[in-house]
């Protein structure tokens, strides 16, 4: 059962791999909508988890450390099971194909990617992305952007930037090309923990850009 976070019932805990990148991002966005955030860089951070998150960052890199901690096995066993929001290098990691990656992907959505397929970190750039769960749109950042170039049959398509698609949805699974924890709009989160993962939230948690929680 997923654990809600009202009236004295204990908070959902939601793990980030912290191994590299934007990591302390992410877990502040979660503590502000009610959820404990937990740091992941070792096997045993993975239990008790009610959903995790994969940052942006470095993927081939993300992909070295993975293996050097021991963690690729248990983690690879986690994202079949469970629900998981990965982030630019998270999208990377989670899908079936990338390019020039040192080690085999994840593999849990059947996309493929193109690394740095927005150019390099000179071309980053920040614009309004089409969230479909939401009906909205919302923020998006950019920084050395991965390009969806394949998406499977099997895969929903969530968010689109300038026609192209950003962000895919199978079942547990959430892939986002941009940065939506840098923009201090926390409904991305908020949406991947109540509707795709389950979790209960505090109704008392407020959060940025006038969204009651």
């Amino acid at each position: 059962m997923p654990n809600a976070a009202g009236d004295g019932a204990p908070r959902p805990r939601v793990g980030v791999l912290s191994l590299q990148g934007d990591f302390a991002k992410h877990g502040a966005v979660l503590e502000r909508l009610g959820a404990t955030a937990v740091r992941v860089s070792l096997p045993e951070h993975l239990a008790e988890l009610d959903a995790l998150v994969l940052p942006g960052g470095e993927s081939s890199t993300m992909l070295r450390l993975l293996d050097a901690t021991g963690l690729a096995r248990p983690l690879a066993a986690f994202v079949r099971e469970r629900p998981v929001l990965g982030t630019c290098a998270g999208l990377i990691l989670l899908a079936a194909e990338a390019d020039r990656l040192p080690a085999a992907t994840l593999g849990v959505l059947d996309v493929s990617v193109r690394r740095n397929g927005y150019g390099r970190q000179v071309h980053s750039f920040s614009d309004a992305v089409e969230f479909a769960p939401l009906g909205d749109r919302v923020s998006g950042v950019f920084i050395r952007a991965p390009r969806l170039v394949r998406v499977g049959a099997g895969v929903e398509l969530i968010a689109h930037h300038a026609g192209e698609p950003v962000g895919v949805r199978a079942g547990r699974v959430v892939g986002l090309a941009f940065h939506p924890e840098l923009t201090g709009d926390a409904r991305v989160h908020r949406w991947f923990l109540e509707d795709v993962a389950g979790l209960a939230l505090s109704r008392a948690t407020t959060v940025a850009h006038g969204e009651a929680a």
